[in-house]
């Protein structure tokens, strides 16, 4: 599985640069320009580093941190234009990794996104799902069912990893061609999810567990009931 990272920074510019720069060292990175943008992206990805500046437009890296990443283990960076000492000494006492002041080498700020994720990599548990026959292993990319491995292509394998992530939500046509094509900006249509879609659950339903449930007129839905 990829390393995702997360940039909150509302300088277009530096964002992108950010972006551009961790893409080149093999990491998956995700923009957000305002508190509003980073909860929704959140709610919707795993992040394994968040790189956080500190004034956004819609108030403080302070209050994002307050009021989501606490909940979590996901460790993060501040990047601030501010070098004073208070506002450094508060945000490490926040729980940030690390803390850049603007303008900064960004070589030097890649080294620390390497230094921190080393850090935080220590042994982590499998993420194994398990309902019905079907067992799906996040971490590993196996499938199987009632025991056997299951030939998933990687496009089905990623459907099949957004479902089992939102487990409680209708997945709308939409939303499942943002997170699995448009991101990457491999843009396609809904035939195209359709198909493959149909195909996945071709594969992993059986004969008392549907999985995945169509929502007419809205999209999908992942569901581990019987028929």
């Amino acid at each position: 599985m990829q390393t995702q990272i997360l940039v909150i920074e509302d300088d277009e510019l530096l964002n992108s640069g950010l972006c551009y720069n961790l893409q080149k060292r093999g990491f998956t990175p995700f923009s957000a320009y305002c508190i509003k943008e980073a909860k929704s992206l959140l709610k919707q990805e795993r992040f394994d580093l968040i790189l956080l500046d500190v004034n956004l437009p819609d108030g403080s890296g302070f209050e994002l941190v307050q009021e989501t990443l606490s909940r979590s283990e996901t460790p993060f960076i501040f990047l601030t234009a501010r070098n004073l000492e208070e506002e450094i000494i508060r945000g490490l006492r926040f729980g940030a990794d690390d803390y850049v002041v603007k303008p900064f080498s960004v070589k030097v700020l890649m080294e620390k996104v390497l230094t921190v994720l080393r850090r935080c990599s220590g042994p982590r548990k499998p993420e194994v799902y398990t309902v019905g026959s079907l067992s799906v292993d996040l971490e590993n990319r196996i499938v199987k069912k009632q025991g056997i491995v299951v030939s998933l292509t990687p496009t089905e394998f990623e459907i099949l990893e957004v479902f089992c992530r939102n487990r409680d939500q209708i997945l709308t046509k939409d939303i499942l061609l943002g997170k699995i094509w448009d991101r990457k900006e491999h843009y396609v249509n809904e035939h195209t999810l359709s198909l493959n879609v149909s195909r996945l659950r071709n594969k992993i339903a059986d004969g008392e567990h549907e999985y995945i449930r169509t929502i007419y007129g809205l999209g999908y839905k992942w569901v581990g009931d019987t028929r």
